[in-house]
């Protein structure tokens, strides 16, 4: 564990970190949805600072004759930190081997962070260079009316034959925001088949659960379009505590970039 997250200087017993961080891989993947629908590289460390973008800029002077020069272009990595506190009677009860430790306060913050991950994913963070995949897409999205799920097995054939006309192959998936998650699994398509195992068989890939998404996505999983970039994987540390409170906080570090535009299709509400 990395020096800077200053664990060591926290009054929390041993055992209880390891309940704490248990918990997080247990609630973070979950949210986490981002991950399972582009290329992840990583973890590379705290240290890891920028990504190559193979890349150079325009010409600028050199202090001699006969001499060019040229900048080296890097997407600066985002550092992300979500804080949250337990009672220190918590933490002491979880030290005694309770079951029922309150850990509310950390679920709820690995929910935020992995929604803002999520988010730079597919929407983009224009003041961290994040360019989404949202955004970056050249399709005209395609729009459904209403808050149920009418229509959500046509816009899926579409999106997908508008893949495939752009030369994007399959396999697909589908990424939900929340409403539009339930929606879908609470819904049967014309046939009273359920629409969420249509869809699954339409697309030949997973249908995701995405916290920080508006409205649907397709894409496609052939890889190589999106990369999300990990210098620190999310990790547990501590900021401060009194008589009463331990104050911690997730942190991570990432960078995101789009190789190919046109590999994803958006759906939302009209």
């Amino acid at each position: 564990m990395s020096d800077h997250l200053l664990r060591h200087l926290a009054p929390i017993p041993s055992d209880a970190w390891r309940l704490l961080d248990e918990e997080a891989k247990e609630r973070l993947p979950v949210a986490l949805a981002a991950r399972k629908l582009v290329d992840f590289e990583g973890p590379k460390g705290w240290e890891h600072s920028a990504t190559n973008l193979g890349r150079v800029t325009a010409v600028v002077a050199a202090p001699a004759e006969n001499v060019i020069a040229r900048n080296r272009r890097v997407l600066p990595l985002t550092e992300l930190r979500a804080a949250f506190a337990l009672t220190r009677e918590e933490l002491v009860d979880a030290s005694r081997g309770a079951d029922d430790v309150d850990l509310g306060p950390l679920d709820e913050a690995a929910v935020q962070i992995a929604s803002v991950e999520n988010s730079a994913v597919f929407n983009g963070w224009p003041e961290a260079g994040i360019a989404g995949i949202v955004p970056s897409s050249p399709h005209a999205p395609l729009l459904h009316d209403g808050d149920d799920a009418a229509g959500y097995d046509d816009h899926v054939a579409s999106a997908i034959a508008t893949l495939k006309h752009a030369g994007i192959d399959g396999p697909y998936a589908l990424a939900l925001g929340p409403a539009d998650w339930t929606a879908v699994v609470e819904s049967n398509d014309a046939g009273g088949y359920p629409l969420v195992r249509h869809l699954g068989d339409v697309l030949g890939g997973p249908i995701e659960w995405v916290p920080g998404l508006e409205g649907g996505v397709v894409l496609s999983l052939r890889g190589g379009d999106y990369v999300l970039e990990v210098g620190e994987d999310l990790s547990i540390g501590y900021a401060a505590h009194d008589a009463e409170t331990v104050s911690l906080y997730f942190e991570e570090s990432f960078s995101f970039r789009v190789n190919t535009p046109e590999a994803a299709v958006s759906i939302r509400m009209a």
